[in-house]
């Protein structure tokens, strides 16, 4: 074994592998042939492809495949892929074949490499004639995106937006007492009060959290049992069934095959709603992070109506100067999602005749979404939401000067006459009670009725 590698043989002959490198030679020509991006598959993934060979070794044994010694061995060694005992020997790039075949045959040959030193014999589990076997690689890739999708949405997403909905949801109840004004198109509007603001924010991510829960329905189908093209050709018809139960019971989340194998393998259609609705949450995301932004604004020549908190100094240049950072952070994560949503599109078209043929790319930008907005959720809930605080005299100020006020005035007064309030109070930067008062418009009673802005914050007209 000179200069540290050994060689191994496949169909195309003779391969160099790094000595100690439990993957072989097919790993080896991928990582040969793809140098693209350095970019590898991250923990979900590579522990749904090791579920799936541990399930698939005890399903092949229980049906009578597979030998009791050689299935235990392989178990064992996918069971420490799953645990992530073995996610430096996962090498090949993302970019690479479109069915992720690489990515299997790294997984097969690693586990086979594994299990020979488990019973002592390097040439009794073979990579395809056992640890693949009753599979392809045009339907475990579609599994472990699936799988790892719907784990990751279950065990981070979901509890990363509940978190933030919470903190929103407290900061809504906080400030139910402020009222301040309201803006339509950048521009003064009616009062509102900035619990309701924020309670639209947390409303938002209750909707989201209905959306991904749906989404995530949809991934419990599995494409595992259609093989190559979705016919099921050299699998046992009891093999899907029997791993995806074992799969199930391991990560206490329900799973089943697929209805149909054509389309669970040749579309993509339950990963690209997913995306869809992970980028309708980066929507959700974009325009919190940026009203807060905009609402803390200042601290003289901005908005300013709510306080964010200080986590870091702002400029290298200005002295005391501290930005929305949180916000922006969530904003950039945004972006990145809506991105990936058009990587995920993309790639979802690609389902040629009987198979899809950019599963990698779609693969790595679904799970890389899931992520990064169960990260930012939870850091924007910690590091600006909870430490957020109403500017009240702020709030006030700018409310007793905006004149969309007076439209509380059109049930008493009429339209037009509110209008001529509205421009001579915004032209001479007046309060609309004042500019009523001096015309003598209303009766000071009616004048208190009509321009009380707690009252503007709810349903109404006057005597109702």
């Amino acid at each position: 074994m000179p200069d540290g590698f050994r060689i191994e043989k496949d169909s195309l002959g003779e391969v160099r592998v790094p000595v100690n490198a439990l993957y072989g030679a097919q790993t080896q020509r991928a990582v040969e042939n793809f140098p693209i991006s350095g970019q590898r598959f991250g923990r979900g993934f590579i522990q749904a492809l090791g579920l799936l060979k541990k399930a698939a070794a005890l399903t092949n044994q229980e049906l009578g495949y597979l030998d009791g010694e050689i299935a235990e061995a392989i178990a064992e060694a996918a069971g420490e892929v799953a645990a992530g005992t073995w996610d430096e020997e996962f090498v090949v790039d993302v970019y690479q074949t479109g069915s992720g075949t690489s990515t299997n045959m790294n997984a097969n040959e690693v586990v086979t490499h594994r299990a020979n030193q488990i019973v002592g014999d390097d040439g009794s589990v073979h990579p395809n004639d056992h640890v693949n076997f009753g599979q392809s690689s045009n339907d475990v890739i579609p599994s472990a995106i699936h799988i790892a999708a719907r784990v990751a949405i279950e065990r981070e997403l979901i509890p990363a937006l509940t978190h933030l909905r919470d903190a929103l949801s407290a900061k809504a109840e906080a400030f139910d007492h402020v009222v301040k004004s309201g803006r339509t198109h950048l521009m003064d509007a009616t009062p509102i009060r900035l619990g309701q603001q924020f309670g639209g924010y947390a409303h938002q991510l209750t909707k989201g959290i209905e959306r991904v829960r749906h989404a995530s329905e949809e991934l419990a189908e599995l494409a595992l049992g259609g093989t190559a093209v979705g016919t099921g050709i050299n699998t046992h018809p009891d093999f899907a069934a029997g791993v995806i139960a074992l799969v199930s019971e391991e990560l206490e989340l329900e799973f089943r095959e697929a209805e149909n194998h054509f389309e669970a393998q040749a579309a993509k259609d339950a990963a690209v709603n997913v995306a869809g609705t992970l980028n309708t949450i980066a929507t959700s995301f974009f325009k919190i992070a940026d009203d807060v932004r905009w609402l803390a604004s200042g601290p003289t020549s901005g908005i300013s109506e709510i306080l964010i908190p200080a986590v870091q100094p702002g400029s290298s240049i200005m002295p005391g100067k501290v930005n929305p950072v949180m916000c922006e952070a969530m904003m950039m994560v945004a972006a990145r999602v809506m991105g990936n949503h058009t990587t995920v599109t993309i790639a979802g078209q690609r389902g040629n005749f009987e198979l899809n043929v950019m599963m990698p790319v779609l693969a790595q930008a679904l799970l890389e979404s899931i992520t990064l907005l169960s990260n930012v959720a939870r850091a924007f809930a910690d590091r600006c939401v909870t430490g957020i605080e109403a500017n009240e005299p702020r709030a006030r100020q700018l409310l007793e000067k905006n004149p969309s006020i007076a439209t509380a005035l059109n049930p008493y007064i009429g339209y037009d006459k509110a209008v001529e309030v509205a421009k001579e109070a915004a032209q001479a930067g007046r309060s609309v009670r004042d500019v009523v008062e001096e015309k003598g418009l209303l009766k000071p009673e009616e004048i208190d009725e009509a321009l009380d802005v707690r009252v503007m914050t709810e349903p109404g007209l006057p005597g109702t």
